[in-house]
């Protein structure tokens, strides 16, 4: 039995079991003739939570303890020949076990030990799963039972749901506090490890890029050199580009679809238009790389100008593109929230359709204009999948949008990509552009939070 098997079984019995706690305290309202302190669905809640909470509870312990324990079990179990090798070795011993566990046939030519062990390690991992399915129907049927005898007409089932799903969401908050600074930390501290092998100047202000290994001591640039201002600089034109592109043709739809479509078209007009949020990144990559930059190029020909394939102004166009309905929805939805009472005082003065967009519903709207802004330049900043396949790995320091260049999140995912090790400038790289980018977009997003609240006006 799979563990999503058994996830899916206990969804539906904690289904039924909420069926079971609405019937239940009906049938006993209609024989007592009273009516129950709750609402039926609070006591089918009730029942469901008192079986699903510890049971999800032990299914997570299980699951998080139970390859160790097959483990130690299995290392039990195999030679002792086996037994003694280093700790390296027998992790990649318990590695090769575990692949071949996984084979529906396995490999005619492997060791039978292996073979053997595998077969072991497949019968504890069953025997695990079937226990864990037993043990959690048990105590299901028991909370059940218990949960029976405890139902009650005058039983405040509701103030008990609302506390438990109250308690469920701060849970669910601190996950989320704890994760983002557990990322944060990760980044900080490998970021300190570089920034003790290079120095923080350097990364910082260095003009030339150039993290690759050396294979002889006397070669130029043997401990790499880590200059990102190539990087910031391709990043921030990229960026630019996809800005002048996405803010004028999403802030005019916005306009359009707000002030000047009928219901039938913005109906039809603006699903269309988010649908482009909804594209996968890298077929807007794609599409770059085998349709808008070859076609660049040739155009360039034709006209005596050298456009390269891979381009900056290639990945900004395509990248702008796709940011056009972040700024276009939320534009909109700020435009609307503009009261009606503005536009008809403007239109009492004499005011026109196009003065009053102008000069009442945009300045009343102009703070989340900005919010939507500066969302979009931190989408456009972290983008990865498209200035991979349409701006290239050159980290040149350059202005011409014509040249290729690259950005802070191209050379991330250069950098650990492969087999890599931790204690290397090189690998330790990526931690710090990737603490530089969490600055960047920390600041953008305070930027538009001040944004909003300065420019935010009150209208009754």
């Amino acid at each position: 039995m799979s563990p999503l098997i058994l996830i899916a079984f206990l969804l539906v019995f904690l289904v039924l079991t909420y069926q079971f706690g609405r019937f239940h305290i009906l049938r006993k309202a209609g024989l007592q003739k009273k009516k129950p302190h709750s609402l039926p669905g609070y006591y089918g809640t009730y029942i469901a939570l008192f079986c699903g909470i510890p049971s999800l509870c032990i299914f997570g312990l299980w699951i998080g303890l139970e390859p160790h324990i097959v483990e130690f079990l299995l290392l039990n179990e195999i030679p002792s020949d086996l037994k003694s090798l280093p700790p390296g070795e027998l992790n990649l011993l318990l590695n090769e076990i575990k692949n071949i566990a996984q084979k529906s046939e396995y490999v005619s030519n492997a060791n039978p030990v292996l073979i053997s062990a595998a077969e072991r390690y497949n019968d504890l991992h069953k025997i695990s799963m079937i226990a864990l399915a037993i043990l959690i129907t048990a105590l299901c049927v028991g909370i059940l039972a218990f949960a029976f005898n405890k139902i009650q007409l005058d039983l405040k089932a509701r103030p008990i749901v609302e506390k438990c799903i109250q308690f469920i969401l701060v849970i669910a908050s601190i996950i989320a506090i704890i994760t983002t600074i557990g990322i944060v930390l990760s980044l900080l501290f490998e970021s300190i490890r570089f920034f003790n092998i290079v120095s923080p100047f350097e990364f910082l202000f260095g003009i030339t890029w150039s993290p690759q290994t050396a294979l002889r001591d006397d070669q130029v640039g043997a401990s790499g050199t880590f200059g990102a201002i190539p990087i910031f600089a391709g990043t921030l034109l990229i960026t630019l580009i996809a800005m002048v592109v996405s803010v004028p043709v999403g802030l005019l739809s916005a306009t359009y679809m707000a002030e000047y479509a009928s219901p039938k078209v913005r109906a039809v007009v603006k699903p269309l238009l988010e649908i482009l949020a909804g594209i996968p990144t890298v077929v807007y990559g794609f599409f770059a790389a085998l349709t808008i930059g070859p076609a660049f190029r040739g155009f360039g020909e034709q006209i005596g100008i050298g456009i390269a394939s891979e381009s900056a102004l290639v990945a900004g166009l395509v990248m702008g593109v796709m940011i056009i309905p972040f700024v276009s929805s939320l534009s909109d939805d700020v435009i609307n929230a503009v009261p009606q009472s503005l536009r008809d005082g403007a239109y009492a003065l004499g005011a026109t359709k196009s003065e009053t967009v102008r000069q009442v519903v945009l300045p009343a709207a102009l703070h989340g204009i900005v919010g939507a802004v500066l969302l979009a330049i931190s989408r456009a900043i972290g983008e990865t999948m498209i200035v991979v396949m349409a701006a290239g790995l050159a980290a040149n320091l350059t202005a011409n949008p014509f040249e290729a260049v690259t950005t802070v999140t191209v050379q991330i995912v250069t950098l650990l990509v492969g087999d890599q090790e931790f204690d290397s400038a090189k690998t330790l790289a990526a931690f710090a552009l990737g603490l530089v980018l969490f600055l960047v977009t920390l600041a953008l997003n305070i930027l538009a939070l001040i944004a909003v609240r300065r420019y935010r006006e009150e209208y009754e």
